[in-house]
């Protein structure tokens, strides 16, 4: 449990107001707690009720107050009772659900008022006709998940949760509300900030009962009070096609950026018969994303039209005690907090949606989102193509996908849709990033995060554990990092297991942790000289059983030294050093190495061994289909063996070998051990030399030795020598 979890009761479950780009000032909070029964899926309504459920807490969760989980041939029941208030008069009444996991069906005094599939969007009843003003009105919902066992999308869930697999999330898991609105009000606003130009787009679209009305629009700079500020600018136009647009200018409008997030205010009034009829408040930054060239004509992600590094983790917003549901915004809002303490500019949203109160801290405190779509569907390899899905799967992915962009396309912070991850799901790829394209031309895709690339959208992402590493930039695509490192450590005591945790590569204390991170941080450097525009680190916190966070699951503690990873992360944003090349790798220039896979005998890594009898093969060394392999000379046996001369003008004493090993090997210097290397990489890294070998580096001819084992799956061995240069040095 979290330490927010303590202070959860049935009347502060989640108060705030759930939807701050749409506020009005009437609502009415439903949640708290509601009967509940698990039935058969085809059972009518329960005519007894299991007892009691927190909402917005899922069945699952400890906070629910139930925590049993719902199989795929049951239906989950929820039921309450609500009276709306004498003071909202005539109005008409909306019924709000933030998000419900999966098929959701909607009673209101026993008369069906609606139903909607998708687990990650919200959506909206209109519940007038079925309401009672004077009594007590009876709300139930029926909701039915398949989880795992079916095509929609779900991100992690599965029903029996193992790695990198976690516990499922039924029901209810945001927020439901009731709001009075008049006959006909402002149902939805799209703002789209045009920063080169200077003004700012809105589009109103009304709901309700078609009648003439005009909306007037304010926009007030956000630093002052509303009374004081004045007007930016104020424009009526008529909505008798239930909708339309207005530019608004925006005189020397301040841009939104992690470091200066500022937000401006936008009010939007109806006019009816030329008074007010509705009243709302939003807010939107002014914000560009888009590509372009730096200086040397390299393709890079452009921040209101400058070339910004973006560095982040990977945030997969499980929490211990709410699994899908954090416990209380203030929860929610710290791991913000602890990100950008850190130094992050950026976080990866990955394959969840959150409510729309995060991404509002996202807007308010600054930090750029890359938004994943939930995958599910069935799995691909990197080398194949597409899958199949069936006609049902894809309307739903779309369905559900525009239903997402629809509800959070107005957030500054979200810079990137993300559909596909790892090959997940993976189908029509071009179609859907034109599709996607299509729903919000404002921003980024990346279409394939990981592999299985098409080509398309507008990066390039490779995942690399523990990395770090790059793909090349091309014309018209940035290059991206979008997964690595995964560096594990389990902490005694904050565990969601005693035993059996994991991490892509563990460690045993807090201060071997840091250093491994700083390290990686470091050997990240170089490669946004090379043209690398942004990286994702897993991850913000442990997640069950997979221990690779930057905090515990429970969010008790740091894993490493804060203050020496804040610094790490200071040095991403200064300008990159540049790689001198003492010995190229196969990745830059494959060069002839002497060798053999029969056992050599004592003495092969020292300098004056006779290898004549070795064979010549140029660089690198392995099987086709390892990852980030460059393979000149196959090899698929057990063990091999290399040595090569080379030459230096002078012994630089900052080298480091640039290695890409799969598996285990030892790198010997001019006959002194360089470095050991134990498992595999998956592409080429910068690997400390130890001080002795560093030491026998000598200008003139010099020796270095590989030895490498192979154990199982792929492939592969290369190294080289580099010395990284910081730039006017």
């Amino acid at each position: 449990m979290t330490r927010w979890a303590e202070k959860v009761t049935p009347g502060s479950a989640w108060t705030e107001y759930p939807r701050p780009q749409l506020a009005r000032e009437a609502w009415q909070n439903l949640n708290g707690l509601w009967d509940h029964a698990v039935a058969a899926k085809d059972a009518p309504r329960p005519e007894n009720w299991a007892g009691r459920i927190l909402v917005p807490f899922p069945i699952e969760s400890a906070l629910s107050g139930v925590m049993q989980p719902v199989q795929p041939d049951q239906a989950l029941w929820y039921r309450r009772s609500f009276d709306v208030p004498a003071d909202w008069g005539d109005k008409r009444i909306l019924l709000h659900f933030g998000a419900v996991d999966w098929e959701a069906t909607v009673f209101v005094n026993d008369a069906k008022v609606g139903s909607h599939r998708g687990g990650y969007d919200p959506f909206t009843l209109d519940i007038t006709e079925h309401i009672a003003r004077d009594r007590a009105n009876e709300l139930m919902v029926r909701v039915w998940d398949p989880g795992d066992a079916s095509t929609q999308p779900r991100g992690k869930q599965v029903l029996k949760p193992e790695g990198i697999w976690y516990t499922p999330t039924t029901g209810i898991w945001q927020t439901v509300w009731l709001e009075p609105v008049p006959i006909s009000y402002l149902d939805g606003l799209v703002v789209i900030p045009r920063l080169e130009s200077g003004e700012v787009e809105v589009q109103a679209t009304l709901g309700g009962v078609q009648e003439d009305r005009a909306v007037w629009f304010e926009v007030l700079d956000g630093s002052k009070s509303l009374e004081t500020s004045g007007v930016t600018m104020e424009k009526v136009f008529n909505t008798t096609q239930r909708g339309g647009s207005v530019r608004i200018p925006i005189r020397n409008p301040k841009p939104w950026t992690p470091d200066s997030p500022f937000l401006y205010r936008l009010r939007a009034t109806v006019l009816k018969n030329g008074a007010p009829d509705d009243v709302v408040e939003s807010y939107f930054g002014m914000r560009e994303i888009r590509l372009g060239k730096d200086e040397a004509g390299v393709t890079r992600l452009l921040l209101n039209g400058e070339s910004v590094f973006q560095i982040g983790p990977l945030d997969q917003g499980f929490w211990p005690d709410g699994l899908y549901t954090p416990p209380s915004d203030a929860a929610m809002r710290y791991d913000i907090e602890v990100l950008k303490d850190l130094g992050f500019n950026m976080l990866r949203k990955h394959v969840k949606v959150e409510c729309d109160r995060y991404y509002y801290w996202c807007d308010k405190l600054g930090i750029l989102v890359w938004q994943d779509m939930p995958s599910g569907d069935a799995y691909i390899g990197s080398r194949d193509p597409d899958i199949q899905r069936s006609p049902e799967s894809a309307r739903q992915f779309e369905a559900e996908w525009k239903g997402i962009i629809d509800a959070l396309r107005n957030h500054p912070s979200i810079v990137m849709w993300v559909p596909f991850n790892e090959g997940w799901g993976q189908f029509d790829t071009a179609r859907i990033v034109e599709f996607t394209r299509r729903l919000d031309p404002t921003r980024l895709v990346n279409h394939a995060s990981g592999w299985t690339d098409r080509g398309v959208g507008d990066v390039v992402d490779w995942h690399i554990y523990p990395g770090p590493g790059m793909p090349p930039p091309e014309e018209k695509r940035a290059s991206v990092l979008g997964e690595f490192g995964g560096l594990g450590l389990p902490l005694a005591g904050h565990t969601w297991l005693a035993e059996g945790n994991w991490g892509y590569r563990s460690y045993k204390t807090q201060e071997e942790l840091t250093e491994a991170y700083v390290g990686l941080m470091t050997r990240l450097r170089p490669l946004i000289g090379e043209g690398l525009s942004a990286a994702v680190y897993t991850q913000t916190t442990d997640v069950e059983i997979e221990v690779n966070g930057l905090m515990t699951y429970d969010r008790a503690v740091l894993k490493m030294d804060a203050e020496r990873a804040r610094e790490a992360h200071r040095k991403l944003f200064l300008p990159p050093p540049f790689q001198r090349w003492l010995l190229p790798a196969a990745d830059t220039n494959p060069q002839e190495w002497r060798t053999t896979t029969a056992s050599p005998g004592d003495g092969w890594e020292q300098p004056g061994f006779d290898d004549h009898a070795w064979s010549a093969a140029r660089a690198g060394f392995g099987t086709e289909g390892t990852p980030g392999a460059r393979v000149g000379t196959p090899w698929d046996g057990g063990e091999i063996w290399l040595r090569q001369g080379f030459y230096l003008g002078d012994a630089p004493q900052d080298a480091q070998l640039w290695v890409h090993h799969d598996e285990d090997a030892e790198v010997y210097l001019n006959g002194v051990l360089a470095a050991e290397l134990s498992g595999y990489t998956t592409s080429y890294e910068a690997v400390p030399i130890a001080p002795e070998a560093r030491a026998a580096l000598k200008t003139g001819g010099n020796t270095i030795a590989i030895h490498c084992r192979q154990t199982g799956g792929g492939q592969y061995i290369d190294a080289g020598l580099v010395q990284i240069v910081e730039r006017g040095k």
